[in-house]
């Protein structure tokens, strides 16, 4: 069944940060300053428009990043501490959501047409995942994706290169994936099982205006050139 837009997404903020101490010794990752706001706060802002429900992962310092979002009116908080970055997929009520949802990154910062994706997703079948894909950034790392002509993805590789790798976005089925996958807690476990099914595809749209906020300097680069605009 196709659906006209995309009904729902989640932000996973649930990491502990560790490149940005030690700022986050004291704070979230997900709340660092970004022009008196915050990282997430920016983001939610954003899907806000698109979205109708919003749906957050937290994990270190939980309490503190939970009490932040439930006030930026999100719709669920999934306490995910000391869980891998996929167990929300098999062991929240997101498992039972019948269509495709955005899953996103809190350290994401992205200007993109999420129709333009969604009208993407359709076209490459409505695969249990389509992962969307973003050009290689000058010292910001990534999981090169390994693909054929037909977009079905045959690997996800940090020592084969390519020219596009994995921006932390991308378009899901939780129910489908929870019927054809065994349980697993890290999201590359679960994409090599859905590459053996030919169920993990890449978008045929390569994100462009995209930015990933790894660390303190990254983060003080990032608010400078706001600053300047």
């Amino acid at each position: 069944m196709k659906i006209n837009k995309i009904n729902h997404a989640i932000i996973m903020a649930a990491g502990r940060g560790i490149r940005m101490r030690p700022l986050t010794y004291s704070i979230p990752k997900a709340m660092a300053p970004i022009k008196g706001s915050t990282l997430i706060a920016e983001g939610i802002k954003k899907l806000s428009k698109y979205f109708s429900n919003i749906h957050i992962t937290v994990g270190h310092q939980g309490a503190i990043l939970a009490s932040h979002v439930i006030n930026l009116k999100v719709n669920s908080v999934f306490n995910t501490s000391n869980k891998g970055n996929s167990w929300w997929l098999y062991n929240t009520l997101i498992k039972n959501i019948d269509e495709p949802i955005f899953v996103l990154t809190c350290d994401n910062v992205v200007d993109m047409n999420f129709n333009l994706y969604l009208k993407d997703y359709y076209k490459n079948n409505s695969p249990a995942c389509l992962l969307v894909p973003v050009a290689p950034i000058k010292n910001l790392e990534g999981d090169y994706i390994v693909s054929k002509k037909n977009n079905n993805v045959i690997k996800i590789s940090r020592s084969i290169k390519t020219n596009i790798y994995c921006s932390g976005i991308q378009i899901l089925n939780p129910k489908k994936i929870n019927k054809i996958t065994r349980k697993k807690s890290n999201f590359i476990d679960v994409w090599n099982q859905l590459i053996l099914l030919n169920q993990l595809k890449k978008s045929s749209l390569v994100l462009k205006k995209w930015y990933a906020i790894d660390n303190i300097e990254q983060l003080n680069k990032f608010n400078k050139k706001l600053s300047t605009k």
